[in-house]
């Protein structure tokens, strides 16, 4: 158990400092950033699908930080998950003998990505809407813009060293205790079940694998999407499984959204839509 604390502890210092380099870089251009994805509302899926491709689990975090300060709808933000890679893709890079499965599961995800998105906005107009008033209010009282954590992100009086070095640090400190918390529950699962318990399951049940796969993946923990990525290379995980368990996996980003009790009710839409998505899109893939 000291090595799932050890490792649980590494695994949160090196995601949140991936988050607080972007809480730095962000808190200079947060607000452009922010206007340029409501400026183009109507590609905004698609520029998340982009976002989204970044391999590493903190982009889906500070997405979740700007969908609940209402700057990206709900269709980016569920372009931005099934789009994310996480750290499963340098792992799945290791697979030289199938390399053009690992390509095309990457433009299946970031085609599926913005398609969704598009969708999902067109069906929740209201999200539109809110990000549109949300603007609108920020025009008219742009001195008090808060970010994240109520923090003024358009007062150009406030604080260099508070607002570029202070609250990213704060920010991204509470951010760890989160991540670390999780983390330590997945590790400990992983320890008692064991990986081998897992492989042996999956290549006796073709055909329940991608169910299998999403179960794993919707626990928010970037280390689900490194054990799906590790089971497809060992030839344990089909290529539909393997994209259902990546496409509902966005590290710790759908969980970040839940700590919200405003948006508590988005969460289980996007979940909802990033299941429905991983199952037909998985049992579509086993034909492959």
């Amino acid at each position: 158990m000291l090595d799932v604390f050890i490792d649980s502890l590494l695994d949160s210092l090196k995601i949140v400092l991936v988050v607080f380099i972007f809480n730095i870089i962000f808190s200079f251009f947060e607000a452009k950033l922010s206007s340029l994805l409501e400026k183009n509302k109507k590609v905004s899926p698609f520029l998340g699908s982009l976002f989204g491709m970044v391999p590493q689990c903190g982009f889906s975090i500070v997405a979740s930080d700007l969908y609940l300060k209402k700057h990206i709808t709900i269709g980016t933000i569920i372009a931005i998950f099934i789009a994310c890679n996480d750290e499963a893709l340098p792992i799945l890079f290791t697979a030289t003998d199938r390399i053009w499965q690992v390509i095309l599961l990457i433009v299946c995800k970031f085609v599926l990505g913005f398609a969704v998105g598009f969708l999902v906005d067109c069906i929740f107009s209201k999200s539109k809407k809110n990000v549109k008033e949300h603007y609108k209010h920020c025009e008219h009282t742009p001195e008090i813009h808060h970010g994240c954590c109520h923090h003024e992100i358009d007062n150009e009086k406030e604080d260099f060293l508070h607002s570029h070095v202070l609250h990213p640090l704060i920010h991204s400190l509470k951010i760890f205790i989160y991540i670390f918390v999780i983390n330590m529950l997945f590790g400990t699962l992983i320890y008692f079940i064991g990986e081998d318990s897992i492989v042996s399951f999956l290549t006796q049940n073709k055909y329940l694998s991608p169910l299998f796969a999403i179960i794993i993946g919707l626990i928010p923990n970037c280390a689900s999407s490194v054990l799906i990525a590790n089971l497809f290379v060992l030839n344990a995980l089909p290529f539909g499984a393997c994209l259902s368990g990546l496409i509902v996996n966005a590290g710790l980003g759908s969980i970040y959204i839940l700590k919200s009790k405003e948006h508590r009710k988005d969460f289980f839409i996007i979940i909802g839509f990033l299941i429905l998505t991983a199952l037909i899109a998985g049992y579509l893939g086993l034909l492959i």
